[in-house]
């Protein structure tokens, strides 16, 4: 935090927040800071593992998690909106939007479930395969309970007493800092991981129209702020206004008009990972399919020989195609309508 910000802290009153207070204004958050060093930390042990191990990672995917996603959490907790939070309700509904929309996006993008399981031995990617597919993590990620979880934490937070109650109670803010990260992670890092985190039938069409049905949901809590008659947590506010601030109000729907805009902003940035990830899935299948049909295509000796060979001297070598040869239900199905035909 800034000297200036500092001693208006201790007169009870910030002074009004410019441009330059706003970039320049720093508070710590040590729980926050902790997570943030442990994350970071457990993700640059992976990469140097991976490294260590004859691998490579994107790094890409390692600034994403630490810029978009470690940095966003950061802003989040520590910059000028934490300094400003408590007396104005505008840069709490930024943060809380930092937190469930862009933290987890970052971190998600770095893609740790993958890291997580390339860089640890055999017993220990079982170990985070097997708690992936757990009953209670399958729940939470399923894509429509994760995404009614996203919405329903949101407007718990701002339509209960637990807002209001988390400003005056400074562990239970923490606890909401960590509640929406989790909830926004649920839905993020499951869609955009490379692991098989989603069920089977989540193919990238079906995540691509999840994702632009989120980017929808996502708006609800924004729009319902924006115009709600009632205030959030007024008695705070309105209590704790500074003498500069806009009416109380008029700094919801400045709120509210801040949550509408990033969860829009952020939609697209999404849906378009979403459709990175489906063209390099649709790649890596043609040229499996490629390998495929070379291997299937088995030479073999013509059945003939002699007088036949002879005349076919520039086929002493033909193929079959695959389903003469593999022996399985959808082969010997082609080759009895073949036979028939």
């Amino acid at each position: 935090m800034s000297g200036h910000a500092t001693v208006a802290l201790s007169a009870g009153s910030l002074p009004e927040l410019t441009l330059g207070r706003a970039l320049g204004s720093w508070q710590p958050d040590v729980p926050a800071l902790i997570l943030i060093v442990l994350l970071g930390g457990l993700y640059g042990w992976g990469v140097l593992r991976v490294h260590r191990s004859g691998g490579s990672w994107s790094p890409g995917r390692s600034a994403a998690f630490a810029l978009l996603g470690l940095g966003g959490l950061a802003v989040a907790t520590m910059s000028s909106l934490a300094v400003y939070d408590h007396e104005l309700f505008w840069p709490a509904a930024v943060q809380n939007v930092l937190l469930d929309l862009i933290a987890p996006l970052g971190l998600a993008l770095g893609d740790p479930l993958r890291l997580a399981i390339e860089a640890l031995p055999g017993e220990g990617a079982g170990r985070v395969q097997k708690a992936m597919s757990g009953r209670l993590v399958r729940l939470l990620t399923f894509p429509l309970v994760s995404t009614a979880l996203v919405l329903a934490t949101e407007l718990t937070v701002y339509f209960t007493p637990y807002f209001a109650t988390a400003l005056r109670v400074g562990w239970l803010h923490e606890l909401m800092y960590l509640h929406l990260l989790v909830a926004g992670c649920l839905f993020v890092v499951p869609v955009l991981t490379r692991e098989e985190a989603l069920p089977t039938w989540c193919s990238h069409p079906v995540r691509a129209a999840l994702v632009f049905l989120d980017g929808v949901i996502d708006a609800v809590p924004g729009l319902v702020v924006m115009t709600h008659g009632t205030l959030i947590a007024g008695a705070w506010y309105l209590h704790h206004a500074p003498s500069w601030s806009p009416d109380v109000a008029h700094d919801q729907q400045i709120g509210g008009g801040a949550m509408l805009s990033i969860a829009e902003l952020v939609a697209l940035p999404f849906l378009l990972a979403i459709l990175v990830q489906w063209a390099r899935a649709e790649r890596v299948q043609a040229a499996a399919l490629d390998r495929r049909l070379d291997r299937d295509l088995t030479p073999v000796a013509p059945r003939t020989a002699g007088a036949g060979a002879a005349r076919a001297g520039d086929e002493a070598v033909r193929v079959r195609p695959w389903w003469e040869t593999e022996q399985n239900d959808v082969a010997a199905r082609i080759r009895r309508q073949r036979g028939e035909d």
